[in-house]
């Protein structure tokens, strides 16, 4: 007979025990409360105060939270997909656990294995659970990122838990187990489940639809207007808060929109997410000069042919010529 008892667990992860008002703690309109706890406990993201949520990618997290749902979030790379989710998790007090799905997580990394552990002296064989049914017990909010990128077999395990109500069968260890009330399941991608269509993200799988279909809710996270990129990289960038530094950084923002429009016409092969443009202002605090900090931290990484167009770029948007990118 198949053990359907929970562990422990259960008992050490308790129930939300208050609510939020989404308006008074993500900063735009919305009359929606949504559960939470009211203590810190361990595993709860550190708060970021500088960080600015975008609205629909927030309230679809928030939906995950509040129903009980499965949310994916997709995009380009650098936009801020996980840790969009994670500053939802840490106002909201909820854990939250974060796990790179690539190629060389297998079915025993999620599952579990025996293990030979000491008991009373004694070298014993043990069954250790895997990530999935440690997290499956637990008010912990599992976040998958690279959902994409995951190995067939492994895919197959998560399926059942896509379904909110779905029970996790142990094979090997005859048991079943139930969800916690307060397991959330969130994934990230950078495509949606239909593999590599841009030549970007080499090694990312095609996910077919059966599972697709699990997901409740599915937002695209890409890059915002320039307006709103500017007040996320000023939010980080405490150096650069006066006149000069802002038209610095409109201008680096205005640079990377360049290289996003030569991607999509196929005349660049990398291109400038947010996640640089704030690396960049960062590096400017040590090299002091905004030509060398951009050779350090995009220029250097992109083919050796494609570097006259990004200087073209720069000294279209800085009316200065960048050092040698020759070379």
């Amino acid at each position: 007979m198949l053990d359907t008892r929970l562990t422990d667990a259960s008992a050490e992860s308790p129930m939300p025990d208050t609510t939020v008002r989404v308006d008074d703690t993500f900063g735009f309109a919305s009359d929606i409360e949504v559960p939470a706890y009211s203590d810190v406990s361990e595993r709860v993201p550190e708060i970021d105060p500088d960080y600015r949520f975008d609205r629909a990618t927030t309230l679809a997290i928030l939906s995950g939270f509040a129903n009980d749902w499965r949310v994916l979030v997709s995009g380009f790379h650098g936009t801020g997909k996980s840790t969009h989710i994670e500053q939802v998790a840490a106002r909201l007090n909820w854990p939250c656990l974060r796990i790179n799905l690539d190629s060389h997580v297998s079915r025993i990394d999620l599952i579990g294995k025996d293990a030979i552990v000491l008991k009373d002296g004694k070298q014993v064989t043990e069954f250790q659970d895997g990530i999935l049914p440690w997290a499956y017990q637990r008010n912990v909010a599992l976040v998958f990122d690279e959902y994409d990128a995951g190995r067939p077999d492994v895919m197959f395990v998560i399926q059942r838990v896509l379904e909110a109500s779905g029970q996790l069968t142990l094979l090997d260890q005859s048991r079943v187990l139930r969800p916690h009330p307060a397991f959330r399941f969130f994934a990230t991608a950078n495509t949606v489940g239909l593999g590599d269509t841009t030549g970007l993200y080499h090694g990312t799988q095609q996910i077919n639809q059966a599972q697709m279909d699990r997901w409740s809710v599915t937002t695209i996270l890409n890059y915002l207007p320039a307006e709103q990129e500017v007040a996320i990289v000023l939010a980080k960038a405490k150096h650069l808060h006066d006149e000069q530094g802002k038209v610095l950084v409109e201008r680096m923002v205005q640079l990377a929109n360049l290289t996003r429009s030569a991607f999509r016409n196929g005349d660049l092969a990398t291109v400038m997410s947010p996640r640089t443009v704030i690396t960049w202002t960062e590096n400017l605090k040590f090299f002091k000069d905004p030509a060398l900090a951009f050779e350090l931290v995009f220029v250097n990484k992109c083919d050796p042919m494609e570097r006259s167009l990004i200087a073209e770029l720069y000294q279209r948007v800085f009316g200065e010529e960048m050092l040698d990118t020759s070379s």
